[in-house]
């Protein structure tokens, strides 16, 4: 039985997966889940997986929780509060396998302390990859922990990848195995037919509202300006050691193909599914093994035409930004990260316009593109200084 700790477990991938969970009580113990502030439905999760230990990042929601625990008897449960806490629950000798869902670089320590504390790490946090590249892959090879990727993206590349090379995360030779390019697919989100001259007038309801999939706002923003796709790509070149020029975005608005590898000898080998993150996270919970994960098989006989188009720059600047971000190096990629979560938080609250998100990332891209980062601490630091600066930009735009 493995012995489960979920990373966010009241968003949109932690729900996920304790739907999967629940499919299997023989195969996994919660043995702890982690939140934000989300309260009512931490309560929800512990009084139906009693694990031994919660942390509540927000200090205030953490004494919330303890409250209503008492008031339902249930005081074995040990409440943690703090960002810091995340790193101790996520590195705990009583638990084997931890899912890193903790949308935003607001994961990143907290799945780098799985990742040495050699776990099996789901990994559905992009974002610690995007911001630590090569320095969150020298610590899976440091710790020999089993890194396997979530997104179903990555997901559907690995299960096409020989078993040898799925074996190696961030060290695999796909060229040596015969590998000739990786085909990322996206859905080009809800707004792939707008005219670009009407995207400045979208709205955050609008922005959210993806046509295939059911995901939290700051991804479903993400994917409706195809970042999401950009932080993809920067994912897949560490998970799977690969170059930029390796990688191809392909545009395919139903989202049934959910990536693809092409081989040498002309072979293509695609993951095909409904668009439900409970299969990723079943292949990934019993892997290499299979379990049912509650979601309806593909019925081809109903099933839309699969449709396939070019990427176009002008219309999704972010993803061209993060391609760029990807060739330029680390710097770079820390500083798209940062900025992009500054400016999405500001277009939900609506202070900026969808399509100055990609204005703000490119200043803030351009101005940081130099910097070294060779140390986790360099990685936080930057983080810090582009947040300030993109906040600066934010400003500067109300006035």
């Amino acid at each position: 039985m493995q012995k489960l700790c979920i990373l966010g477990s009241t968003g949109s991938i932690g729900k996920s997966t304790l739907d999967v969970v629940r499919l299997h009580p023989e195969k996994f113990n919660v043995v702890s889940l982690a939140a934000h502030s989300s309260v009512e439905l931490m309560l929800e999760q512990c009084l139906e997986f009693h694990p031994n230990t919660v942390v509540m990042v927000s200090t205030a929601h953490a004494e919330a929780l303890k409250k209503q625990l008492r008031e339902k008897n249930l005081v074995n449960i040990q409440v943690l509060a703090g960002a810091k806490a995340l790193e101790t629950l996520a590195e705990q000798d009583t638990t084997d396998t931890v899912m890193a869902a903790i949308v935003g670089a607001s994961g990143l320590l907290a799945t780098l302390a799985a990742v040495k504390a050699g776990k099996k790490v789901l990994l559905a946090n992009k974002e610690a990859l995007v911001t630590s590249g090569a320095i969150f892959i020298d610590a899976v090879k440091a710790s020999g922990a089993q890194l396997l990727p979530i997104d179903s993206e990555h997901n559907a590349i690995f299960q096409c990848l020989p078993l040898g090379e799925q074996q190696q995360p961030g060290t695999c030779d796909l060229a040596a195995a015969g590998v000739s390019k990786i085909l990322l697919t996206g859905s080009g989100g809800p707004f792939r037919t707008w005219p670009i001259a009407s995207l400045n007038q979208v709205t955050p309801a609008q922005a959210c509202a993806h046509p295939n999939w059911d995901m939290g706002r700051k991804i479903s923003v993400d994917s409706a300006t195809m970042m999401n796709k950009g932080l993809e790509f920067i994912e897949a070149k560490w998970l799977f050691n690969l170059e930029p020029d390796d990688i191809q975005v392909v545009l395919h608005p139903q989202s049934t193909i959910h990536s693809m590898v092409q081989y040498k000898d002309g072979s293509v080998l695609a993951q095909m599914g409904n668009p439900d993150m409970r299969t990723p996270i079943a292949h990934a919970l019993s892997f290499p093994q299979r379990i049912d994960s509650g979601v309806a098989p593909l019925d081809f006989f109903t099933a839309k035409a699969f449709e396939f188009e070019a990427v176009d720059f002008v219309k999704y600047p972010n993803l061209k930004l993060a391609i760029d971000a990807c060739k330029s190096g680390q710097g770079a990629c820390t500083a798209l990260n940062a900025a992009n979560e500054i400016a999405v938080d500001a277009f939900l609250s609506e202070t900026i316009k969808f399509t100055d998100i990609a204005k703000i990332n490119e200043t803030s891209v351009n101005k940081f593109v130099s910097e070294k980062v060779s140390s986790i601490e360099d990685v936080i630091a930057l983080d810090r200084r582009v947040r300030v600066f993109a906040q600066s930009l934010i400003l500067n735009a109300k006035h």
